[in-house]
């Protein structure tokens, strides 16, 4: 397992000095779902929610949360974030709705964080957008699912 960087000597937090590391091209992908009733399923996909277009504004505040991240997470460096794409997908099966956030980098340190924080956003938005009829909602599943560039090169979720 690697080590990990984000502690100094003394065990201290602190932000990782990235100033000596190469820039360089960085994606990351994620993903995460929101499971929820059949009727929530329903309401969502007939566009019927009474808060409005429930995927549109889930989609927004994903690529918002990205170009956040480093505003709520304490150790995140803020990046030049390049490129933000979320794309939500209903899914009868779950029922609910899967999430699926790229982010794209020219830099020093890799977005796997901005990804997550895209994905966790969008479910966010998601929950608070039908919460008023579906309380039971889950949101889950969210991880790396692609890291590419820098050091330690490529990464593929199985």
């Amino acid at each position: 397992m690697a080590e990990l960087t984000h502690f100094d000597a003394k065990g201290d937090a602190h932000m990782v000095d990235v100033s000596d590391k190469p820039v360089t091209s960085r994606v990351a992908t994620a993903r995460g779902h929101v499971t929820m009733a059949q009727e929530t399923f329903a309401m969502i996909s007939e566009g019927r929610a009474k808060k409005g277009d429930v995927l549109s504004v889930a989609r927004l505040a994903g690529i918002m949360g990205a170009k956040k991240t480093p505003e709520l997470i304490p150790l995140c460096h803020p990046l030049p974030v390049t490129k933000v794409a979320v794309e939500l997908t209903l899914d009868p099966a779950l029922p609910g709705v899967e999430i699926e956030a790229t982010v794209k980098t020219t830099g020093q340190t890799g977005v796997e964080m901005e990804a997550l924080t895209a994905v966790s956003t969008a479910a966010l938005t998601v929950y608070d957008m039908v919460k008023a009829v579906d309380k039971a909602m889950q949101i889950g599943g969210i991880r790396v699912t692609l890291k590419e560039g820098g050091k330690s090169g490529r990464y593929t979720a199985e």
